[in-house]
């Protein structure tokens, strides 16, 4: 089979701040900005890999979703434990310099896991997990 990985979802709550993470800290271009004020839909992804994206999706958008589920999502969003993405890097300990001199929440230094990783991890201004391995 011939099938990849196009795109993966993470919830806002903010679209200005998650743009400002993703494009003005983790570097990612913007691919797409549609909708307006909270309702906005933003693509954006790693330079110089155009086939991969994270679309950055208001709460409320889903009319599938009650407003007991929108609380419940909000709360797990709050806690971080609702999203998450796993991103990887060549210098976790570079990376993790650049996001730690920013406003960005620190979850975990960088590591050596017992698993044979070395990871770092941050939360987005949306409280989505943010893990960062280092390639090896």
């Amino acid at each position: 089979m011939d099938i990849t990985i196009h795109a993966s979802f993470l919830t806002h709550d903010d679209p200005d701040a998650s743009l400002a993470f993703y494009r003005d800290v983790l570097g990612f271009e913007v691919r797409n900005d549609v909708g307006r004020g909270t309702m906005r839909w933003i693509t954006v992804g790693p330079v110089g890999q155009p086939e991969t994206s994270i679309v950055l999706h208001p709460l409320a958008a889903d009319p599938g979703v009650t407003d007991d589920e929108r609380r419940t999502i909000a709360e797990m969003m709050a806690k971080g434990t609702y999203g998450m993405v796993l991103l990887a890097t060549s210098d976790v300990d570079g990376v993790f310099e650049r996001l730690q001199a920013t406003d960005a929440e620190v979850v975990q230094e960088p590591t050596d896991q017992p698993y044979g990783v070395r990871d770092c991890a941050f939360r987005d201004p949306a409280g989505n997990m943010v893990r960062i391995n280092e390639k090896r």
